[in-house]
């Protein structure tokens, strides 16, 4: 008796717990809906480009689309403050980069977001170098000769 008596216990709490067994696994089911990439850049751009390769990747990898949305303004503080202000799910991402998480730092007073707080770093995507280029007939070919053409001043 004290054995049937046990087993049935063992079958209630069972059953008692199903229902929060279902919802942690539905809760580990990532993703179940649809990511929105947030590029804090216009249109057209190299961060632009980059999230569409990578949008198109992870739908198909994931099976769940991955919506490019394109939130330019203050040098990429208007769509990152965006994120960052976003439920923090994993269902919101931002394109960032060294202007958007360590210039506007120096560059935004007061930011409307904690580059270091309010945002956790998930990958390296992409090296996108940037150049100075002059028109050939420029007396210059140093960017220390650039800025002296451009402050007389300063000089050398």
């Amino acid at each position: 008796m004290e054995l049937a008596r046990r087993r049935f216990l063992h079958l209630a709490a069972g059953t008692a717990a199903l229902p929060f067994a279902q919802t942690i696994a539905k809760a580990q089911a990532y993703p179940s809906r649809t990511i929105t990439l947030v590029v804090p850049f216009p249109a057209g751009g190299a961060t632009d480009v980059v999230a569409r390769v990578l949008a198109k990747g992870l739908s198909d990898r994931t099976g769940q689309s991955v919506v490019v949305d394109n939130r330019p303004g203050a040098n990429g503080a208007i769509g990152s403050a965006l994120v960052a202000k976003a439920r923090p799910d994993g269902y919101t991402l931002v394109m960032g980069g060294v202007n958007t998480h360590a210039m506007n730092d120096s560059l935004i007073k007061p930011r409307p977001y904690n580059s270091l707080r309010d945002f956790a770093p998930i990958t390296l995507t992409a090296l996108i170098p940037v150049a100075f280029v002059v028109n050939p007939q420029t007396p210059v070919t140093t960017l220390q000769e650039l800025v002296a053409l451009a402050h007389p001043s300063r000089g050398n």
